[in-house]
This record gives structure tokens, sequence and C-alpha cells, in this order.
């Protein structure tokens, strides 16, 4: 059973910095994209970050030169580093994982989210 685990949320101070951990495991036999998404209260879920096996990666407009995403294969793992962030940068984190597991079933996964709370 794949699961997702996210780490390192929390309330920080505008211009500050934090950096999101998730976690996979579970029957894994490769992971083809991470992907980190937002959601703020009342509003859709967004597509913050990406990267996909290739090591290409793909941010949303409001957090390119900010954020960065990267992955550690080895670890099942894909970070977020968020710096510089506003207020506007609050909301629950999600991350999100292609997945192909030990069966050779390729589906997508959901992370539980991580809450980020930036003030003023």
């Amino acid at each position: 059973q794949v699961q997702l685990v996210e780490s390192g949320g929390g309330l920080v101070q505008a211009g500050g910095s934090l950096r999101l951990t998730c976690s996979a495991s579970g029957g894994i036999s490769r992971i083809n994209a991470w992907y980190w998404y937002r959601q703020a209260p009342g509003k859709q879920r967004d597509l913050v970050a990406v990267t996909v096996s290739g090591g290409n990666t793909d941010y949303g407009e409001s957090v390119k030169g900010r954020f960065t995403i990267s992955r550690d294969n080895a670890e099942n793992t894909v970070h977020l580093q968020m710096n510089n962030l506003e207020p506007e940068d609050t909301a629950i984190y999600y991350c999100k994982a292609d997945i192909r597991n030990n069966r050779a079933v390729t589906g997508s996964y959901w992370g539980q989210g991580t809450q980020v709370t930036v003030s003023t």
C-alpha cells in the first residue's frame, strides 16, 4: 500500500523560509513524477511545482524564483524549499506522486497535507 507523508509546515513571518518534505513508502518500483499543490481557504487547489523523472521541473507563476522543488530518488522523497514567503502563500500544501508499484501498476497518490501560514 503506497503512502505519502508530508512534514515541514508551520508558521513563519513574511520573508522567511520553510522546507517541506514528502516521503513515499510501500511497494514502490518507480516514481515518475512528484507534484506540490496548495489550497487556500475557499479557493481551488493549484499546482505549485512539479518534477519528473528526467529531472525537468516547472513552477506556478506566483512562486517562480522563490520556491525550489528537488527529489531524492534513493529515499523516495521530494522537498519544496520555500523562500521569501508572502502572506499569499498561506495554504494547505499537498504532495502528489505518480508511482509504479512492484506489480507494475501506476497510479497517483496524495499526501494528507501540511499547513503553511505566513504572517505579516
